[in-house]
């Protein structure tokens, strides 16, 4: 069931994703060579705690972290850990946090230091594709003209979008109905309406789409090995269009 929120709760949305967005904003600004991802999980943690809120990843079906860290070929879902970052790398950075019963989500894919062409280009195209899916958010749309939006921005770019994983509503709970894929015909699926609250994630492959989850259970890599980016906001559907809860940019 799609749950539509109230002018006040979609307030209180932001504000549990402000405190995500200026994570995410101090966490790019550390990001360094030789830093190692259990860095970058124990700052995030540390933000969220000091501005009252909850990470709402650690201990959600099990995941052991505050901060989703995922690098080059990983997808979605890395644990942090010893691993350290070297120049080139692009490290993928997914974070929740839940303030007074509502919940934030955010993504963002970072470079260290200085990354190849295509790792550029790739970062650049989802983080485009990310937009033209929540241009779409609109009254009166239909949920998969988010998703076609996604898919067509990346697929004109040579490169491919991830099936097995989607975007999702958000509110009192971190992943509410609906699902929000990044691929699919326009026109079909739920009617948006003001009130709906959902998180857009592109997730975008330099090569295919195909995707298999490690044995830790949790870290989706490219089956290709080449590399992925994964952008994501929050965002409101509202009487004048899109409000974009997880940006920094916005009141």
């Amino acid at each position: 069931m799609i749950i539509l929120k109230s002018p006040d709760e979609i307030e209180k949305i932001r504000a549990a994703n402000k405190i995500v967005a200026r994570a995410l904003e101090s966490l790019k600004e550390m990001i360094r060579p030789g830093m190692t991802t259990a860095d970058l999980d124990r700052a995030a943690e540390d933000i969220i705690r000091s501005s009252g809120a909850r990470p709402a990843f650690k201990g959600y079906r099990g995941f052991p972290a505050s901060l989703c860290v995922s690098l080059n070929d990983e997808v979605v879902h890395g644990i942090p850990g010893k691993r350290r970052l070297k120049e080139g790398d692009i490290v993928s950075l997914d974070l929740g946090a839940e303030l007074d019963g509502y919940y934030g989500d955010a993504a963002i894919t970072v470079p260290v230091g200085n990354v190849s062409a295509e790792a550029a280009k790739l970062m650049e195209v989802t983080r485009e594709a990310l937009y033209k899916g929540i241009a779409q958010m609109r009254e009166g749309n239909h949920l998969s003209d988010i998703s076609h939006a996604v898919q067509t921005h990346a697929e004109a770019a040579g490169f491919s979008v991830v099936t097995d994983f989607v975007g999702h509503g958000v509110g009192t709970s971190p992943h509410e109905d609906p699902q929000v894929p990044n691929y699919g015909k326009p026109g079909s699926g739920p009617i948006l309406k003001r009130g709906m609250v959902l998180a857009i994630e592109p997730m975008v492959n330099a090569g295919s789409s195909a995707v298999e989850v490690l044995e830790d259970e949790w870290t989706v890599v490219t089956c290709d090995g080449r590399l992925s980016a994964h952008f994501e906001h929050s965002v409101a559907i509202t009487a004048a269009g899109p409000d974009v809860l997880s940006g920094l940019s916005e009141r």
